[in-house]
């Protein structure tokens, strides 16, 4: 893994800006992991997929996620915080993982699959489609009761438990209580906006006062860069 200079920032962030979530997400993982060129991170499974997000979030913005959330009920503002650490996993998974139920073999969803049902618009179809994605022995002429989503996806959950992070919320002001996804991507592209506009403040503030160039002014390190940025608004 590696973390990225501030022009490197600025470049994946420009690529990224009209990107769907899941390329955004994918996008950043081939660059902060070159060493997984052979594997590319579209065939990682989600809950791989998911720790290494954490694990770049935490090498490149500190281990401590900060977020909000409005509460659905009220609209009420909550601010919450999370140790991304505890999503990294602490031991290597088999990257050919598989589970069986009811003589049907499954592998891991993985973002491939993901974005095959993305563009799915009725939510009741949309499991039966990842399903169907990650069956390896179908034969076109299986009928998937509700049931067996509930058993396939339970399964697979178990196998890749850091898959889906769900995080629940109390509302201080309304008492109503629910849970909610936590998507990586989301909250990681967010950290990566903030930073590169803050980048090109910083950049026009330098350019503005000393004609500098923005190759030269991200050149700087963040302690200089910060010392002239002072002395400009003094």
């Amino acid at each position: 893994m590696q973390t990225l200079s501030d022009s490197a920032v600025l470049d994946l962030w420009e690529r990224g800006t009209r990107l769907h979530s899941l390329d955004r997400g994918l996008m950043v993982l081939t660059a902060a992991f070159p060493e997984n060129s052979g594997n590319a991170p579209a065939d990682w499974s989600l809950g791989r997929r998911n720790s290494a997000l954490a694990e770049w979030h935490s090498a490149m913005f500190g281990p401590t996620l900060e977020a909000w959330i409005a509460c659905p009920q009220c609209g009420e503002r909550l601010e919450f915080q999370m140790d991304v650490q505890s999503l990294i996993a602490r031991e290597e998974r088999s990257a050919d993982e598989r589970v069986e139920v009811r003589g049907r073999l499954f592998r891991l969803p993985t973002s491939r699959d993901l974005a095959c049902v993305a563009a799915e618009s009725d939510s009741a179809v949309a499991p039966l489609r990842l399903l169907e994605s990650c069956c390896l022995d179908a034969d076109g002429t299986e009928h998937w009761s509700e049931q067996d989503l509930e058993e396939v996806g339970d399964r697979l959950a178990g196998a890749d438990p850091l898959a889906e992070t769900r995080l629940e919320f109390r509302c201080p002001a309304c008492a109503a209580k629910w849970n909610e996804p936590l998507d990586l991507v989301d909250f990681l592209w967010a950290e990566m906006d903030a930073q590169a506009k803050r980048l090109l403040r910083e950049v026009h503030t330098l350019a503005s006062a000393y004609g500098w160039t923005e190759p030269e002014i991200l050149r700087l390190s963040g302690a200089r860069r910060s010392y002239y940025l002072r002395m400009v608004l003094e």
